[in-house]
């Protein structure tokens, strides 16, 4: 039996004793995204991971404000939120897991199903 990939998965939720992904794990993720995703590091620590974050352009803002709502439907289903910030006619999209202050597979999760509505 093939593993699901990860438009097909749900998030679940995280609590702070929930493991953080190595790096090896946010290359593995990587992987299955159509577009990479910058990796955002630890300053202090450039070996761990924290986000992951991808620009997005529209013709527009009202084109940028129709993908963010559709971001927003999906984020509510998973209850995984990303941080969402918005330039005329860019949107920057950060993922993290807020309760473990790095990276999780739903971060992952959330990207893909977020690429697949871009």
């Amino acid at each position: 039996m093939s593993e699901l990939s990860l438009v097909q998965k749900k998030c679940v939720a995280c609590e702070g004793g929930t493991p953080t992904l190595t790096m090896t794990e946010v290359e593995k993720y990587q992987a299955q995204l159509k577009q990479p995703w910058e990796v955002v590091v630890d300053e202090s620590h450039k070996d761990v991971a924290k986000k992951i974050k991808r620009e997005f352009k529209f013709k527009d803002f009202k084109e940028a404000m129709v993908f963010i709502n559709k971001i927003a439907v999906i984020a509510e289903e998973e209850q995984h939120h990303p941080d969402i910030y918005v330039f005329y006619n860019r949107v920057v999209i950060e993922l993290w897991t807020h309760a473990i202050m790095s990276l999780s597979e739903n971060d992952f999760i959330m990207a893909a199903k977020i690429e697949q509505i871009f």
